[in-house]
């Protein structure tokens, strides 16, 4: 049994908090670091976080700091739960109020436009060595609601240093959540991040109302996208049907919990894309990610035509209905002989 520890989690949205309260549930005490003083001051007085978990009662053992420094005071091990695009901005601070090696346990999903990079490599870039000791990636089918009601979740932990995903690993697991570890960090980050940009083409097609048939064949070709572009970037192309691949897959491209197929749904019912963020509220991740994985699949000459597609209908105008059409017109091609050229990038 894992002897009861301090966590810092920094980002309080909703999978931040859900995260806190399996930690709590764990018996560790949780510093849950937020801008935000409002939200500091609900989470402390009243122990809700309403914005992003209505309804839900959080732990005592979960304390919130609008001071990062006090946050993190001795923490050794820290939970990275903000979007993607303020990845860089709080790491810079987090590096000017620590002196001592930690582990960054980071939980979003997501790829830098331009720069191309993993969370994990923004993170090696911009922490001292002296100051990090390990990073690792949670990923995996996991809704924050659903979570927070303490229904059965499966996640994974990746790390090149293993014995610190272990360690993460006792850190959340529980009867109700249960974590797998895997050393493969890039199709873990890979498989998480790209599925998004598939989600939100499968809350177009519903949004255009063209049913299961269609999102089942999104989906499963989505899949096959994702791997073709993991397996380039070094990945073990196993990975992507697991909990990571597949697995986040589905639960991300069929629940209304799914931030990014709402995005998607109002797309394909005529939103346009700045209508959708500001109906949203909060961060769709596919969004940006799309953008990187677009240049991705230039950089490394992969076929990614659903990435393409979508990538047009967010960023050049195209008609949600006109980029299906163009997908269903595509030439013909045997679904053996390219599941084989994936293995055999890796000589599986």
């Amino acid at each position: 049994m894992m002897s009861k520890k301090t966590v810092a989690v920094v980002g309080a949205g909703s999978w931040g908090t859900a995260l806190a309260m399996v930690l709590a549930d764990n018996g560790h005490e949780v510093r849950l670091w937020s801008h935000n003083e409002a939200q500091v001051n609900e989470i402390n007085q009243l122990h809700t976080n309403e914005k992003y978990l209505p309804g839900i009662v959080l732990p005592e053992l979960i304390v919130s700091r609008a001071s990062l420094a006090e946050a993190l005071d001795k923490n050794e091990s820290i939970v990275l739960a903000v979007p993607t695009k303020a990845i860089r901005e709080v790491l810079g601070k987090i590096r000017t109020v620590i002196s001592w090696p930690v582990t960054i346990t980071h939980v979003s999903k997501g790829i830098e436009p331009d720069s191309l990079l993993r969370i994990t490599e923004i993170i090696r870039q911009e922490m001292p060595e002296s100051l990090l000791k390990a990073v690792v990636v949670l990923s995996g089918p996991s809704h924050a609601e659903e979570v927070s009601l303490r229904h059965p979740t499966t996640v994974t932990v990746a790390s090149e240093d293993m014995s610190e995903a272990e360690k993460i690993q006792d850190l959340f697991i529980n009867q109700n959540f249960r974590v797998y570890t895997n050393s493969d960090v890039v199709g873990v980050e890979i498989g998480g991040a790209l599925k998004n940009i598939i989600a939100l083409a499968a809350g177009i097609t519903d949004g255009l109302g063209y049913g299961d048939n269609a999102k089942a064949a999104l989906i499963t070709r989505g899949l096959a996208e994702i791997a073709r572009l993991g397996v380039k970037m070094g990945a073990n192309p196993l990975t992507f049907s697991g909990l990571t691949g597949i697995g986040d897959l589905i639960v991300t491209c069929t629940s209304v919990h799914s931030r990014n197929w709402r995005a998607g749904n109002l797309l394909g019912k005529g939103k346009t894309l700045d209508e959708v963020l500001d109906n949203m509220g909060m961060v769709v991740e596919g969004v940006r990610t799309t953008k990187a994985a677009y240049q991705l699949a230039k950089k490394y000459n992969v076929s990614m035509p659903i990435t393409f597609v979508l990538y047009d209908v967010l960023f050049n105008g195209k008609d949600p209905k006109d980029a299906v059409d163009v997908l269903m017109a595509r030439g013909k091609t045997h679904e053996m002989e390219e599941l084989v050229n994936i293995l055999d990038e890796r000589n599986f």
